[in-house]
C-alpha cells in the first residue's frame, strides 16, 4: 500500500465533463524522502519510513541529523512509515505524486480542527431538554439525566458528556483523485479532509 505525506492547501472546486460541480480539496503532497527501511530481521516487521518538510539543522536533535545524515538528506519535520510500497525502494530515494494517476481512489489520513471544550449539544448533537415552556429557562442545552440513584450510585463509564472536542485523527476513505500536478506536486482529490490549512495529511493508495 503505497503512499506519501503532504500538508492540506485549501478547498476549490472542478467541473466536470457534463457539468457537475464537485467540491475538492488540494493537496501538497512530497517529493517525500525515503530515510529508513524497517526489516523483518532487524525491527521485526517489514515498513518504508518517508520523511517531508525542511526544518533547520540547529532545532533537530543530534540523533536525527545522523539518521538523516544516513539517508544523505537535509533535517525534515514529519516522520511517516508505510507498511508496504509497491515497487523496491532505496534509502534516499524521492517519492513523489506520480506514484498516483487520475482516477485512482486514496485514503486521507489528517488531525481534525480541535473544537476545544463543548457541550453536549455541539459534541454529540444532543436535543436539550424539552422546549422552552412551563418555567424552562436555562434547560435547553443541558444534557438532561445522567443516570440512577439509588443503583447504580455511579455515571457508567462512556457516559456522553460536555468535554474536549476536535483534535483526533481521522481517516477519509475512497477520495477520487480528479487532478495530479507533478510540477508542483499537487493532488486535487474529491471532498474534503480533516484539519486545518497547512496541517500535514497522510495519503494513502
Amino acid at each position: 500500500m503505497s503512499g506519501i505525506i503532504g500538508k492540506k492547501v485549501g478547498m476549490t472546486s472542478l467541473f466536470t465533463t457534463d457539468g457537475k460541480n464537485i467540491p475538492c480539496t488540494v493537496i501538497e503532497a512530497g517529493p517525500c524522502v525515503v530515510t529508513q527501511l524497517r526489516t523483518v530481521d532487524q525491527d521485526g516487521y517489514s515498513a518504508v519510513q518517508l520523511a517531508y518538510d525542511e526544518k533547520k539543522e540547529k532545532n533537530t536533535t543530534k540523533s536525527l541529523q545522523g539518521h538523516f545524515k544516513k539517508a544523505n538528506t537535509t533535517p525534515k519535520r514529519k516522520l511517516v512509515e508505510f507498511k508496504t510500497f509497491e515497487d523496491e525502494k532505496a534509502l534516499g530515494d524521492q517519492v513523489t505524486v506520480e506514484i498516483f494517476a487520475e482516477g485512482d481512489f486514496v485514503d486521507v489520513v489528517g488531525t481534525s480542527k480541535g473544537k476545544g471544550f463543548q457541550g453536549v449539544v455541539k459534541r454529540h448533537g444532543f436535543g436539550g431538554v424539552g422546549g422552552q415552556t412551563h418555567g424552562q429557562h436555562n434547560r435547553l442545552r443541558a444534557p438532561g439525566s445522567l443516570g440512577a440513584s439509588s443503583w447504580p450510585s455511579r455515571v457508567f463509564k462512556g457516559m456522553r458528556m460536555a468535554g474536549r472536542m476536535g483534535g483526533d485523527r481521522v481517516k477519509i476513505q475512497n477520495l477520487e483523485i480528479l487532478k495530479v500536478y507533478p510540477e508542483q506536486n499537487l493532488l486535487v482529490v474529491s471532498g474534503s479532509i480533516p484539519g486545518a490549512k497547512g496541517s500535514y495529511v497522510i495519503v494513502d493508495k
